[in-house]
C-alpha cells in the first residue's frame, strides 16, 4: 500500500537531488571545515555556495545568514540577541497562535522578570493589529511574529506590521519556518531585523536551520565557542546538513519562479471543497484567503481528531490533529482555542498539508476513503446523535 503523506507542515520529503548533494560529504570529503588541509579545502567554496542559495530565496545577502541546528535554536538565538542587547527593556511581543518554540520561550521569559504582551486573533486567525500597536512602548525590546501559522497556514502581514514597528526603533523578528519555500519571500520588502527557518519544512534534511540577521541589527551569539559563522554560532559545521540545506533553497527558488505553488494551491483547494461538499457540519479553521496555498485546516464536527487519523492510517493517509494529542491532553490546540473554534468542531480539526511531491490521484484516494470514515465515526458519537436529534 502506498503510503499518501500530507502531513508537510510537519517535515517534509528530504528531496532526491538534496540526498545525492549531501552523500560525498558523509564518506568522502569528511573532514573538518576548519581544518588547513587541502583534502577539505574544497568544501569551504560549497558552503559559501549553499549560504548564498539560502541568501537568493529569502533576499537576503549571503553575510546575513548563519547556519543553525534547527527553527527552534534559530528563534531562541533571535529573541536572546535582542534581549541581551536591550538589558534595560523588559517588554516583550509575540502573538496568541505562535508555535511552541516562540511560545514557550516567551512563557519562561516572563518567569524572569519579562512582562509579556500576547496578540489576540479573531475567528479567522487574522491578529488584532490595533492590538498590537496599542501595546508597544519605549519598553519593548522585541517583537516577535509568525510568518504564517503551521496549523491553518494564515499569513499574517509581516511587511506591514514591520513598517509600524521599526518606526517606532523596536527589534522584528518572524518565525518564518512554514513560509520558506511555499510563498516568495523578500526581507527587504519587510524590513525584518531577524527572520527563523528550518530546512526539513522545504526537504532538506531534519537538524539544520538558518537565521538571517539584518546588517546593522544587534547581536549577541546564543552558542557562543570558536570562530565558526563569524563568531556569530560556535559549533563545527553540520557540512553535509548545510550543502544539503543550500541544494533544497535551489530547488524552492526554483519551484516559486515556476509558479508551483499554484498548482499545491490547486489540488488543496480541490480537496478542501469536496470535503465540504460531501460531509456535513464541516467548516475550515481560518482565512481562506490569506494563507499558504499547501495548507488547510477543516473542522469535521461532533468526532474526535485523533479517531479520524487512526481510521485514515489504515488507509496509509498521513495527516495531523488539531488537537495536542501528542501531549496526551485531549485539550484542543492553543491555536484553535486563540481562535474561539466551537469545542465540538475543534476537537474535529484535521489539517492537511501538502507538497510538491503529492499528486491528484491521491486527493482522489483521500476523497473516496474520508468521508465514509466521518459517517461512521458519527455513527458512533452520542454527540452527533443528539446534534440531529436522534
Amino acid at each position: 500500500m502506498n503510503v499518501i503523506y500530507v502531513d508537510n507542515n510537519a517535515t517534509t520529503k528530504v528531496a532526491p537531488e538534496v540526498v545525492d548533494a549531501m552523500v560525498p560529504y558523509f564518506s568522502e570529503y569528511y573532514g573538518n571545515p576548519s581544518s588547513m588541509h587541502s583534502f577539505w579545502g574544497n568544501v569551504a567554496v560549497i558552503i559559501k555556495e549553499a549560504r548564498q542559495n539560502l541568501a537568493e530565496l529569502i533576499g537576503a545577502t549571503a553575510d546575513e545568514i548563519i547556519f543553525t541546528s534547527c527553527g527552534t535554536e534559530s528563534d531562541s538565538t533571535a529573541i536572546r540577541a535582542a534581549i541581551e542587547s536591550n538589558p534595560a527593556k523588559r517588554h516583550i511581543v509575540t502573538t496568541r497562535v505562535e508555535h511552541p518554540a516562540i511560545k514557550n520561550l516567551y512563557e519562561n521569559l516572563s518567569k524572569h522578570g519579562y512582562r509579556v504582551t500576547f496578540i489576540p486573533v479573531d475567528n479567522f486567525g487574522r491578529l488584532d493589529l490595533d492590538y498590537l500597536y496599542q501595546h508597544l512602548s519605549d519598553d519593548t525590546a522585541i517583537v516577535s511574529i509568525m510568518w504564517a501559522n503551521n496549523e491553518t497556514g494564515v499569513i499574517f502581514p509581516i511587511e506591514e506590521i514591520s513598517h509600524e514597528i521599526k518606526r517606532r526603533g523596536i527589534v522584528f523578528h518572524t518565525d518564518a519556518v512554514q513560509a520558506i519555500g511555499k510563498i516568495p519571500i523578500d526581507v527587504n520588502n519587510t524590513g525584518v531585523d531577524m527572520l527563523s527557518l528550518s530546512g526539513h519544512k522545504f526537504h532538506a534534511p531534519k537538524g539544520i536551520g538558518a537565521l538571517y540577521i539584518r546588517k546593522g541589527t544587534k547581536f549577541s551569539p546564543f552558542l557562543i565557542g570558536g570562530h565558526q559563522e563569524k563568531g556569530r554560532r560556535g559549533g563545527t559545521e553540520n557540512t553535509a546538513a548545510i550543502i544539503g540545506l543550500g541544494k533544497a533553497a535551489e530547488l524552492a527558488i526554483k519551484h516559486l519562479r515556476e509558479n508551483g505553488y499554484e498548482r499545491i494551491a490547486r489540488l488543496r483547494d480541490k480537496l478542501e471543497n469536496q470535503l465540504l461538499q460531501k460531509v456535513p457540519n464541516t467548516i475550515v479553521n481560518g482565512d481562506r484567503e490569506h494563507r499558504l496555498p499547501n495548507t488547510t485546516s477543516i473542522a469535521f464536527e461532533y468526532v474526535e481528531g485523533e479517531a479520524i487519523l487512526l481510521m485514515m492510517n489504515e488507509h496509509a493517509i498521513c495527516a495531523s490533529s488539531g488537537s495536542a494529542c501528542t501531549s496526551g491532553s485531549l485539550e484542543p490546540s492553543h491555536v484553535l482555542r486563540a481562535m474561539g473554534v466551537p469545542f465540538t468542531a475543534a476537537h474535529g480539526s484535521i489539517r492537511f498539508s501538502l507538497s510538491r511531491y503529492n499528486s491528484e490521484d491521491e486527493i482522489d484516494f483521500i476523497l473516496e476513503k474520508l468521508p465514509p470514515i466521518i459517517e461512521n465515526l458519527r455513527a458512533m458519537s452520542p454527540f452527533w446523535k443528539k446534534a440531529i436529534g436522534g
